[in-house]
């Protein structure tokens, strides 16, 4: 099978990996359209789960993936003076370039081509068998037929913005700042033993009254570092090269699609859909997309039934990741609600921030429940029963209002 891969990123270069490992005739080529060595942001993350999927589909490119991460396995929650920390599931972090790099090194490796400096557009869509759109949210190819693929996208209400830090957690930390202006909040979590990704998000409200709505990016920065001084140990933020040179403030944007595939073309990592940065699955997701995809083209031979099968899968399998990151998201953006509570009933909120029953339940009603649950058998079993059940109802009072 001839396939070409749009989008040099994880997805598309893990899944040429794959693909080259089932059957090394596959004819398979990766365009990317930046220049090689050329990449956005800082550090991704990834868990424990991911890692042994890797290591069971391809264990030369997860060794290497292990082999220069860095790890930790627990969380610190920090709010004025008070911190709190939690065990918690192994996490990982890997700088982007490098992640980049030891994927790109392993597609060589088999065989697979990569041509960078290389747009790809609906008028310059190569003749292949199969065309893969893993070029993200932005997604050309996508956009193109938006209406066929059934795209919706819904931005989000937060500021945030993507920098790195000489600082190195050797915790995922969360840390919150009261301002004259309303709380401001970061996430900070080390990919090397010299650098940290630090994500910064506030309310559109603290944002401009703060100033960072005029502010250029030097005195940005500056005021972020004198914010988050105690959390960065006087260590400065850096800002992230983008297309003008300089770090972006954003909104999130929730990307679905109704369909993934048209004919050969089908979508794939954010192309397909986004998850908001708070859980830290997007890296995860793009990998397990390609895991699922080279798996269906193993079991079906007929391109049409591969991808339906693709599809139906991942789309069940985002159900609950999905719902987690929409809770998650609001937990922050109704981050008033919660932050006034005594330091350890917020930060046990804080972890249960994925739930669907939160906010739906006085925060400190649930925090009492929790405790109680994680007792009680019963009433596990019960919570268990009701957040998906609550979650499904409001899930399609917010279908049937958008009709």
């Amino acid at each position: 099978m001839k396939v070409a891969c749009v989008g040099g990123g994880p997805a598309g270069l893990y899944l040429s990996i794959l693909l080259k490992r089932q059957d090394p005739s596959h004819d398979i080529t990766v365009h990317e359209r930046n220049p090689e060595g050329s990449t956005y942001g800082w550090g991704v993350t990834y868990w424990r789960g991911l890692l042994d999927k890797l290591h069971e589909h391809d264990p030369e490119s997860a060794r290497a993936l292990e082999r220069h991460s860095v790890s930790w396995n627990e969380g610190v929650a920090r709010v004025r003076d008070a911190e709190a920390r939690h065990p918690g599931d192994e996490g990982f972090g890997i700088g982007r370039h490098r992640l980049l790099e030891i994927l790109s090194a392993r597609a060589r490796s088999l065989g697979v081509r990569l041509e960078f400096e290389h747009e790809i557009t609906d008028t310059n869509l190569p003749v292949a068998d199969l065309v893969v759109a893993g070029d993200g949210v932005h997604s050309a190819l996508r956009t193109r037929h938006e209406d066929d693929f059934g795209t919706e996208i819904r931005a989000g209400r937060n500021r945030y913005i993507w920098l790195g830090t000489t600082k190195v957690f050797d915790s995922f930390t969360f840390a919150f700042v009261e301002t004259d202006h309303g709380w401001i909040w970061c996430y900070g979590y080390g990919f090397s033993p010299e650098r940290s990704t630090c994500v910064v998000e506030c309310a559109p409200e603290t944002f401009s009254g703060l100033g960072l709505d005029t502010a250029g990016e030097a005195d940005g920065l500056a005021l972020l570092e004198k914010l988050f001084a105690d959390v960065l140990d006087g260590h400065p933020l850096i800002g992230r090269s983008s297309a003008d040179g300089s770090a972006q403030w954003l909104t999130f944007r929730t990307l679905t699609n109704r369909a993934w595939s048209r004919g050969n073309l089908v979508l794939m990592g954010d192309a397909a859909h986004t998850t908001h940065y708070s859980i830290g699955a997007g890296t995860t997701l793009a990998l397990e997309d390609a895991i699922a995809l080279a798996g269906a083209l193993r079991t079906h031979t007929d391109l049409p039934r591969a991808l339906a099968h693709y599809e139906r899968e991942r789309k069940a399998q985002l159900l609950s990741i999905q719902s987690a990151a929409r809770y998650s998201a609001q937990w922050y953006e109704n981050l008033p609600r919660y932050i006034g509570l005594p330091p350890q009933q917020m930060f046990a909120l804080l972890g249960q921030r994925h739930s669907p029953l939160l906010p739906y339940v006085p925060p400190q009603l649930y925090y009492r429940l929790d405790s109680a649950a994680g007792q009680l058998e019963a009433l596990r079993r019960f919570k268990r029963w009701l957040g998906p059940k609550v979650a499904r109802t409001v899930h399609a009072r917010a279908l049937a209002s958008r009709k």
